[in-house]
């Protein structure tokens, strides 16, 4: 944790005001900043607390989206970065350097050591761009543009992971996207979209998806030759920017076995779960399923120096049939991204993170159940290791509670909270279907005084929230 240093007493050098002046004269607003009504400019960061340029303490509950799942300002991620700054900090991306080599191969061994099968992994930069490479693959094997993905499913805002992103609010000021994906119900069971029960409802959502195989008027398959139109599905193991749902554990297994029998790829975007946000390293390992195709980023280099990237089965990668050229980008396999990408791995290697984050996880689950018996507008909380939903409702427990969401997220960056006996902010993250749900994305160093203060501050947000809202 930070000290309150000498830094934050001294003149600062540009007035917040005028910052935020020119803020609003010359930065796009095309980006996510806007969605805040009072617009924050945090001046440092370390642990799991960002801090304003006054000094306040922010509890940081979302870690830039899971991608600095090891704390900020990680002191052995941040040396292999400088080290790597004076020794090979620049490197056109069609040369080879040691670091890419042998973050591949960590990373290829390991999924082939998971899942029992060989692979190739292929560096991009952001995940849009992972993904945008992984519908590449699928487009040479199967020769098919289209595919299957998930309603409630985020897998970036290029062209073409926008087509394969439910939301239309993504794609509706581009024009048509004629390879827009098929939309298929997420297994959501606290908000099932065919009113089911999780306890008597047999996977209805499963058969549903399954149906659409029965007859070649449901559009999808042609009986006469076996074959579908849809190449893949792409799916999220705990849907992300949905809302951190969490599937019934054999429902994937479930859809592998249908999947197969129409030769349709699965790809595992784990872009956010990845690096043991759920307690395993990939978050499909959960569900007792092997993927075609894994695209990651996010956490791989602790959101230093973006490195995302796909690994793919050999049958899909193999020089043969993805030859040079296929696919590229200048700044792919950098070798600064590279380098701290390499030394995160070998910091998972040497922790304990399988045990340790799923101990968190239930302990911060917990804390927060206590906290939904006091308040019934907390209508749902649950958890994969530390990846974490709070779902926000009226006081019914289920209809869904946008005002209060937007309110307990401003009163948190406000940094007008006391819990903890001093001027303090919390950094929340919003998702799901009807913007109701805080995502809980905490650094897998967060301690137990940590989540006792989260549960706290959360707790006078609420308070102060359910006044106003």
């Amino acid at each position: 944790m930070i000290q309150e240093q000498k830094r934050y007493k001294e003149p600062l050098k540009s007035p917040e005001n005028d910052l935020l002046a020119l803020v609003s004269q010359y930065c796009s607003w095309g980006d996510t900043v806007h969605y805040a009504e009072k617009l924050n400019i945090f001046s440092a960061a370390e642990g799991s607390y960002l801090y304003d340029r006054n000094g306040v303490e922010y509890l940081d509950l979302q870690m830039w989206y899971s991608a600095v799942n090891f704390g900020y300002k990680n002191q052995r991620l941040n040396d292999a970065l400088k080290k790597q700054l004076d020794t090979l900090p620049q490197l056109a991306c069609q040369y080879l350097h040691e670091e890419k080599i042998l973050l591949a191969a960590k990373l290829a061994r390991g999924i082939e050591k998971t899942f029992k099968t060989k692979g190739r992994i292929h560096f991009n930069v952001g995940g849009s761009a992972a993904i945008e490479d992984s519908l590449k693959i699928v487009r040479n094997h199967t020769n098919k543009n289209l595919v299957f993905a998930f309603m409630g499913g985020y897998h970036g805002r290029t062209l073409g992971a926008s087509a394969i992103t439910s939301s239309y609010r993504y794609r509706e000021k581009f024009g048509h996207f004629s390879d827009r994906a098929v939309f298929i119900p997420y297994p959501y069971c606290f908000r099932c979209p065919y009113d089911k029960s999780r306890e008597d409802c047999g996977l209805y959502c499963l058969k549903q998806f399954e149906r659409l195989f029965e007859t070649e008027y449901y559009s999808v398959v042609n009986h006469k030759t076996g074959n579908c139109e849809c190449g893949a599905f792409y799916i999220e193991a705990v849907q992300g920017t949905g809302g951190y749902i969490i599937p019934p554990r054999e429902y994937f297994s479930g859809l592998k076995e249908i999947l197969n029998r129409y030769n349709i790829l699965l790809v595992d975007d784990e872009i956010q779960m990845a690096f043991f946000r759920t307690g395993k390293f990939w978050a499909i390992e959960h569900f007792n399923v092997v993927p075609d195709i894994i695209v990651f980023g996010k956490a791989l280099t602790n959101g230093l120096n973006p490195i995302s990237g796909m690994w793919a089965k050999e049958k899909l990668i193999s020089p043969s049939v993805f030859p040079p050229g296929s696919t590229h980008s200048t700044f792919s396999s950098n070798s600064l991204g590279t380098a701290v990408g390499l030394e995160t791995m070998r910091l998972i290697e040497e922790s304990d993170f399988v045990k340790q984050v799923p101990g968190k996880g239930k302990y911060f689950v917990a804390r927060l159940r206590q906290l939904q018996k006091k308040y019934p507008q907390i209508g749902d909380v649950d958890g994969l290791g530390l990846a974490i939903r709070v779902e926000i409702c009226q006081k019914d427990g289920f209809t869904p509670n946008k005002q209060l969401t937007d309110a307990i997220a401003a009163i948190g960056l406000s940094g007008n909270l006391s819990a903890g006996g001093k001027k303090r902010g919390l950094v929340l993250d919003v998702g799901g279907y009807y913007k109701n749900v805080f995502t809980l994305a905490p650094s897998f160093y967060i301690t137990e005084e940590e989540m006792d203060l989260a549960v706290d501050l959360f707790e006078e947000a609420l308070q102060k929230g359910l006044s106003v809202a």
